[in-house]
């Protein structure tokens, strides 16, 4: 039997619908004897054997099936399941699969070319607790706050098909399905067209380390998993065994389904890390160069982004030059330098950082570990990253990592002072680096983002509440940890924007529109080979950053410390005039004490002396 035609390859795998109202099934499953689709249900189901084609796959046209049918595959004549590759899961992960059509949604962003990723300023949020209703039509009703804000791309915590309805959604178990309790394949879309209709950039996190353990039925196919390597969330995915080449070929249709058919413009790709693969060629390699081949084909750029806590510049590295071929990876390292300054913190992973020198690295370099010893990994720990083009790497004072892994679930503003957010703003939009926010840090959001999930299992359930309670051994929290199966736990993790821009944050907000509209006045985009330099003063409580941009160069200064400090000014000969200053009562501060302009005189004489306050950040514009 022929394939209906040459298009993508996604198409090939789950169920397509053609024009003469017939739908193509095409399934991988080498653990069959026999395959057949039923169709339906009640006394309308129907069932039709499939055709076992080359490379055990099993195919075949079934006349009459529609978008919006239910429909199962029936392995050796006995068990029902799922289709690996379904694109809608309407009644769960354990229901039959919905059949959709991507031709019929009518698309409005045809001559949508995306952001330039060096200009993205990215906005993380979980869809399901960004707003009350959970859902992708709420969301939509937010774009205006995103795009007055400044951002002009928004992150979406993985969304494919999981268990029950709230979930962080790395348990997803349909890496083609949308979350059906969000709206499923339709209300994506809408949601994705109006971003681009908002001059807004689309990311979604997917998952391609591990399956949830709850509705996962792709074992029962074929060799998806392996056992000849453990990861952390479970059997570790076959991307190097015994008939790995079809599984491959699974996750990268599914990552260029996303841009395809939901016209996604990057991939943020969960814990790299976790990634078992020893291949000469590797799956990620090869999901990088079929991304960069559908740009080419469609005429548009899609990104891959990598979270990754190795510090391996390979990563990033073309590959040409014997990298990997991502566009961009989080880089941890500026997080935990700069969230330790903040907030002292120094259980499970902080106990590498803590030093002002780790955020002055951070800021020239990218990676602080760049192969010295780690204590918390007990070994040497990174490669070499001052060489790295800064724009390869998004950092963060948050994210749904650092927040929602913490015991209580805390985010930075119940964990220091309102003075503390106004330098981590300035330190992360400032940077020479692509910068992220987490949803409700720009006005100082309180209410905690925990770890939820909804299973039906109650040993799976019991398994989580013990692994929570095991993860937080190194950092010595003794908090009591909230039930992650417990609806209450998804409820207090809502954002509540209402609240948080009329109460004592609003200056907060303010700050964050301005930095985010200074740093796109400034053109930090065009620092794409320049380095900025750093360097500590005052027995290592203040920090200085200059960076060379086409506008000319502006310098922040850093007071890490709570006691005012008198730094000197070393910098280029020229007049230089104050663009920010945390203390101003503008954003809530309790007053200036940087001036407004600096003369710097020229080489050899002396360095005037200005003073800035505790937990201050000061900026300056060379005018000249």
């Amino acid at each position: 039997m022929k394939c209906p035609n040459n298009r993508d390859i996604e198409l090939y795998l789950g169920a397509v619908p053609l024009r003469d109202g017939s739908t193509f099934f095409r399934v991988w499953a080498p653990y069959a004897g026999t395959i057949s689709v039923e169709v339906g249900e009640g006394p309308d189901t129907f069932r039709v054997p499939l055709t076992c084609s080359r490379g055990d796959y099993f195919e075949g046209t079934v006349e009459n099936v529609r978008h919006g049918d239910l429909y199962r595959y029936i392995i050796d004549a006995a068990a029902a399941f799922p289709d690996p590759a379904s694109r809608s899961q309407p009644r769960g992960v354990h229901g039959p699969s919905g059949i959709v059509d991507h031709n019929v949604f009518p698309w409005r962003d045809a001559r949508w070319q995306g952001v330039p990723l060096e200009e993205y300023v990215i906005y993380e949020l979980h869809v399901g607790a960004f707003t009350r209703e959970g859902t992708f039509e709420a969301l939509r009703g937010c774009l205006e706050y995103v795009k007055d804000l400044g951002v002009n791309a928004i992150e979406l915590m993985p969304v494919a098909q999981f268990p029950g309805e709230r979930n962080w959604g790395y348990d997803g178990v349909f890496p083609f399905a949308v979350q059906h309790s969000y709206g499923g394949p339709e209300g994506l879309k809408a949601l994705v067209d109006d971003c681009h209709g908002h001059g807004i950039s689309v990311i979604l996190d997917v998952v391609f380390n591990h399956l949830g353990p709850e509705g996962n039925y792709l074992g029962s196919y074929g060799p998806y998993f392996t056992d000849r390597y453990r990861a952390p969330w479970g059997d570790a995915i076959n991307f190097d065994g015994p008939m790995s080449d079809e599984v491959r070929r699974f996750f990268i249709a599914s990552a260029l389904a996303w841009f395809s058919d939901y016209h996604i413009d990057a991939l943020r790709i969960d814990a790299i890390h976790g990634i078992f693969d020893f291949s000469a060629r590797t799956f990620l390699q090869d999901l990088a160069a079929e991304v960069k081949d559908r740009g080419r084909d469609t005429g548009k750029p899609f990104f891959l982004m990598a979270e990754s806590d190795l510090n391996d510049i390979r990563v990033v590295t073309p590959q040409k030059k014997g990298g990997i071929g991502f566009d961009a990876q989080w880089n941890d390292d500026f997080h935990h330098a700069l969230h330790t300054l903040l907030t002292g913190e120094q259980g499970g992973y902080y106990r590498d950082f803590g030093a002002l020198a780790d955020l002055a690295k951070a800021c020239r370099e990218g990676y602080v570990y760049t192969g010295q010893y780690s204590r918390y990994r007990r070994r040497r720990h990174g490669s070499p990253s001052k060489h790295v083009p800064p724009g390869r790497f998004v950092v963060f004072s948050q994210n749904h990592d650092q927040v929602g892994n913490r015991a209580r679930g805390d985010r930075l503003g119940s964990l220091v002072p309102a003075a503390k957010l106004r330098v981590a703003a300035v330190a992360v939009l400032l940077s020479p680096f692509i910068p992220l926010l987490f949803m409700g840090e720009e006005y100082g959001e309180r209410a905690p983002f925990h770890y939820f999930v909804s299973h039906s299992d109650e040993k799976l359930i019991d398994a989580v509440r013990t692994g929570r309670r095991e993860e937080f051994l190194s950092f010595e929290w003794n908090e009591d940890i909230p039930d992650p199966q417990a609806r209450q736990t998804y409820l207090e993790s809502k954002v509540d924007r209402e609240t948080g821009l009329t109460g004592a944050f609003p200056p907060l907000y303010d700050l964050y529109r301005h930095l985010i509209g200074l740093r796109r006045s400034l053109r930090f985009s065009d620092m794409k080979k320049k380095r900025p330099s750093s360097r500590s003063f005052c027995g290592n409580k203040a920090l200085r950053v200059i960076m060379p941009l086409a506008t000319g160069a502006i310098a922040c200064f850093f007071n890490f410390s709570d006691d005012e400090v008198s730094i000197p000014s070393p910098l280029p000969p020229g007049s230089w005039s104050k663009v920010v200053d945390t203390g101003s009562p503008r954003w809530g501060g309790e007053g200036e004490t940087a001036p407004g302009v600096v003369k710097q005189p020229a080489p050899g004489a002396d360095a005037p002396l200005f003073r800035i306050g505790p937990f201050n950040a000061a900026v300056y514009r060379n005018d000249g």
